[in-house]
């Protein structure tokens, strides 16, 4: 939580400093994102304890595609981290599972909107989703299991918004199957 806090406070810092021109996405723009996640297909809420999902996107304007809007290109870190206890009887574990996904983002910026402040967008990510996963108890046959399991590749589909408070520095929400369902968070265009 704290990486978190951390990051909405340097992208706040960095896009106070910054100037820009309109919010229209063109072949130019570049912006950094960082989001909190809702809902994950990673894992439910009835665990011990999770952390949110936290994700880092960048991306770059690369494009144009006709009269529709602009092609970005960018990449995506997410990570989301949960953990299970039990209690029986004399023996106690806990379980462990770290998910970290890395990808990268192509999306479409629809131009034609005319709000200069809004910027709407969908788009595919080809992602790899990197698992490590740990068990311990106190049962004095405890195997250490650990280790990276269940590492896939994978591909989403996602779509967003971003609403611009000043020329740099937006608030953005996003639907996807990325490290959660919803993401929202800020964004700064460098």
């Amino acid at each position: 939580m704290k990486i978190g806090y951390l990051t909405l406070t340097i992208l706040i810092c960095v896009s106070t400093f910054l100037t820009g021109n309109a919010q229209n996405f063109d072949q130019s723009t570049q912006v950094l994102s960082a989001g909190v996640g809702i809902g994950s297909s990673l894992g439910g809420f009835d665990y011990s304890s999770q952390i949110p999902a936290i994700s880092l996107m960048y991306e770059q304007g690369i494009a144009p595609a006709g009269e529709i809007g602009i092609i970005s290109l960018g990449g995506y870190v997410g990570y989301k981290s949960f953990s299970y206890e039990t209690n029986s009887s004399m023996i106690q574990s806990k379980s462990k599972w770290n998910y970290t996904i890395i990808g990268v983002r192509g999306a479409l910026h629809f131009t034609q909107i005319q709000n200069e402040k809004l910027d709407i967008y969908a788009g595919l990510m080809a992602s790899y989703n990197l698992l490590n996963y740990s068990y311990e108890d106190n049962s004095g046959f405890n195997t250490g299991s650990s280790g990276n399991f269940g590492n896939t590749a994978g591909l989403t589909i996602f779509g967003g918004a971003r609403y611009y408070f000043n020329p740099n520095l937006a608030a953005f929400g996003e639907l996807g199957y990325g490290v959660a369902f919803l993401n929202v968070g800020l964004a700064v265009k460098l």
